[in-house]
């Protein structure tokens, strides 16, 4: 079992939960689709194969199998805290539900896997299902195994990290000699011990997004976590200032 992280992109919340590694599944379906006439499909007996149209784009999936469990501590969610594991897995739930946004129209929420320092994904969540296990004397269950379907999008083709693949040139990345003078640092904004006026926590800076500002490139988050060793991209430690080497710097790009 290795312990992920679900981010959502909106508000900045935290799902932490355990993924069974050997039950990872990724599909990937290329942009083609059969080419078609106003009579139909285009087709004759001499052909192998039906023509094809090359669309562009496509569809890549990443079917997930997932433990919740009420006796496992979370650095949110204390061990024993929570009773029942549907508070665990309903925001998980809420991200299938279609929800109005500001332009009146019905969409999905985003949510981003993080998954140690090699998976950082952002997709929707197409279907989900859960199988409740471990009921108390009043029927609350406290196990949840759960399998979600989580659809990519958001991200191009040229600067995605590649999935189930060899990773792309910015995964090797690394830092060569620097210059003191020239790290830069940079004071991390929000997080989930810093609360706005009303006491709600204000989302804290993500390092994706920190190495899209100083580096133009989102899949450099690696450079960063690196050279400052945060273990966990998803949290960055106390004190919240990290030193960000010049782009100059970096090797194999």
């Amino acid at each position: 079992m290795e312990r992920v992280t679900f981010l959502l992109e909106d508000t900045g919340q935290r799902i932490g939960c355990l993924l069974n590694p050997d039950s990872v599944v990724v599909r990937r379906r290329a942009g083609v689709r059969e080419r078609r006439a106003a009579a139909g499909q285009l087709t004759g007996a001499a052909l192998a194969d039906d023509p094809l149209l090359f669309t562009g784009g496509g569809r890549t999936e990443l079917e997930l199998d997932l433990l919740f469990d009420t006796s496992l501590s979370d650095a949110d969610v204390p061990a024993g805290e929570v009773q029942d594991v549907q508070d665990l897995t309903r925001p998980l739930w809420d991200l299938a539900e279609n929800f109005t946004g500001a332009d009146g129209f019905g969409q999905l929420r985003t949510v981003r896997l993080v998954w140690g320092k090699s998976w950082n994904v952002p997709g929707i969540v197409s279907a989900i299902a859960e199988r409740f296990e471990r009921f108390d004397q009043s029927g609350v269950p406290q196990r949840s195994w759960m399998r979600m379907r989580l659809v990519r999008v958001g991200a191009s083709a040229a600067t995605t990290a590649t999935v189930a693949q060899a990773p792309s040139a910015f995964a090797t990345a690394s830092v060569g000699e620097v210059d003191e003078d020239q790290v830069i640092i940079h004071e991390v904004v929000g997080g989930a011990d810093v609360l706005d006026e009303t006491g709600v926590a204000i989302p804290g800076e993500r390092l994706d997004d920190i190495a899209a500002r100083y580096y133009g490139e989102p899949s450099l988050w690696r450079v960063i976590a690196a050279y400052n060793g945060v273990a966990d991209p998803t949290r960055i430690p106390p004190p919240r200032t990290l030193r960000i080497p010049p782009l100059s710097s970096l090797r194999n790009l």
